[in-house]
C-alpha cells in the first residue's frame, strides 16, 4: 500500500529463537502463555510467519540491543533511507 501511494518502504525483521525470548521474559508472559493463561501468544499457540525477504533481517539473540540498532541504522543508510 505504501508503494502504491508513491512512498518507499522496507521490512525490518528482528527475530530471536523462542527459547531465548522465554529466557529474556522478565514479565513471565511466555510462562503464562505456555500454561494457557494467555491465548493467541505468538510462537506459543499462534504461529509466527516471518517475512519472506526482509531487508534488513537480524537475529537479536546474537547481539545486544545497541548492536542490533546500530546494524539496522547502517543498513538503512546503505539503502538510502538515512543519511
Amino acid at each position: 500500500m505504501v508503494e502504491q501511494a508513491g512512498g518507499d518502504m522496507i521490512e525490518v525483521c528482528a527475530s530471536t529463537p523462542l527459547a531465548v525470548g522465554g529466557q529474556r521474559d522478565c514479565r513471565g508472559l511466555y510462562a503464562r502463555a505456555r500454561a494457557g493463561g494467555i491465548r493467541g501468544f505468538t510462537g506459543i499457540d499462534d504461529p509466527c510467519d516471518p517475512p519472506g525477504d526482509p531487508e534488513p533481517g537480524i537475529d537479536t539473540s546474537r547481539c545486544t540491543v545497541d548492536e542490533a540498532c546500530q546494524w539496522i541504522l547502517l543498513e538503512l543508510e546503505v539503502l538510502g533511507f538515512v543519511r
